[in-house]
């Protein structure tokens, strides 16, 4: 059982080094398009920040993602078939400069494969489920919201700067926002990856403790509610945050230009000062859904709040085009991923 349990390892940081290219665009596009930072310089900028997030947040949207499925109702055939089909999603979209959910993605996946496996009864906390999927919607309409309201703040309180100084201004501010986003980015993204990882460690460390050993790298520690009588991840081994908070790293290191350029030009076009807006807005809607518990989309929360920045100058500012075929990648992502991964579990099955 060991060599599948290592594949899954490797696959769940595979997937969190894609995750990071692929994502790089959110915590970067502004910065890069408006030229505070050379392409180089910020995906570095951002790589040094989602490690940051690593001792800065709990484990609350590494629990989520966990209780998507039932421990008992799926095995490590599950979690690979959730993982393949949640990378080829993410490179196919990246490919195609389609900035969609890796965190959908990987959600998607691992729910198909559940689903495959044991039917609907292989879901876990349904109240978590809805939740989530009612974020694809409610994340990047917050992160709108958030980011018209700042632009026009900070548009009321600069109105009477010398343009040149707000301008750099607010150039030396976005490496402040983006910094936040990228923050608020790896304590997102990576939790969901430690996530599927607990419930494979757990598995794993299930059927060792049967043979009557289960070795200290493999405990997880977890608490009980006392009136709902849920359990709930309170924290990991060192191995799994160190390697998933690292992948991501490395992952934005690598960039993921295609994207950046549909981020950060083609929704709508965006300066220093309208990049702090959507940075920061984006930044404080993914610090209040970690709060809350909610794995929500990067992706979709900085997509939105650039289009919040955009719609102050004009509607016809945002490129709606753009925004509605990303719309349909955002609504295809969740169903596809569960279908790859169930095909990928019925193949194994065959075979395993």
């Amino acid at each position: 059982m060991f060599p599948l349990f290592l594949t899954v390892v490797i696959c769940a940081f595979i997937f969190d080094f894609i995750n990071g290219f692929h994502d790089a665009a959110n915590s970067i596009a502004t910065v890069v398009s408006t030229k505070v930072l050379s392409p180089l310089q910020a995906v570095l900028w951002a790589a040094f920040f989602n490690v940051v997030a690593a001792f800065l947040f709990d484990l609350k949207v590494a629990d989520a993602v966990a209780s998507i499925v039932k421990t008992s109702a799926i095995d490590l055939w599950v979690i690979l078939a959730g993982l393949l089909a949640a990378i080829i999603w993410n490179l196919l979209t990246w490919w195609y400069g389609i900035p969609s959910s890796s965190s959908h993605t990987l959600m998607g996946g691992f729910a198909g494969a559940a689903i495959a496996k044991a039917g609907l009864a292989g879901l876990g906390d349904i109240g978590k489920i809805y939740t989530t999927f009612f974020f694809i919607f409610l994340a990047p309409l917050i992160g709108l919201l958030i980011a018209f309201v700042i632009t026009i703040l900070l548009a009321h309180l600069a109105k009477n700067s010398n343009p040149y100084r707000a301008e750099k201004w607010f150039k030396r501010s976005q490496l402040i926002s983006s910094a936040a986003f990228s923050i608020g980015h790896g304590a997102n993204d990576a939790q969901k990856v430690m996530g599927v990882l607990a419930a494979a460690v757990i598995i794993y460390a299930g059927h060792l403790y049967t043979t009557g050993t289960e070795p200290a790298w493999l405990h997880i520690k977890t608490s009980v509610n006392a009136v709902t009588g849920k359990t709930s991840i309170k924290d990991i081994p060192l191995w799994i945050k160190a390697g998933c908070y690292a992948a991501m790293g490395f992952g934005t290191m690598s960039g993921g230009w295609k994207i950046i350029k549909t981020m950060g030009t083609r929704i709508t076009k965006v300066t220093p000062f309208e990049g702090v807006s959507a940075e920061t807005a984006g930044a404080i809607t993914l610090f209040i859904t970690h709060a809350l518990g909610v794995p929500v989309s990067t992706t979709h929360t900085i997509s939105g709040s650039i289009m919040g920045v955009g719609a102050t100058k004009r509607l016809s500012a945002v490129r709606w085009g753009v925004t509605i075929n990303l719309l349909w990648a955002w609504l295809l992502t969740i169903p596809v991923s569960a279908l790859l991964a169930a095909i990928f579990f019925y193949i194994f099955k065959l075979f395993a």
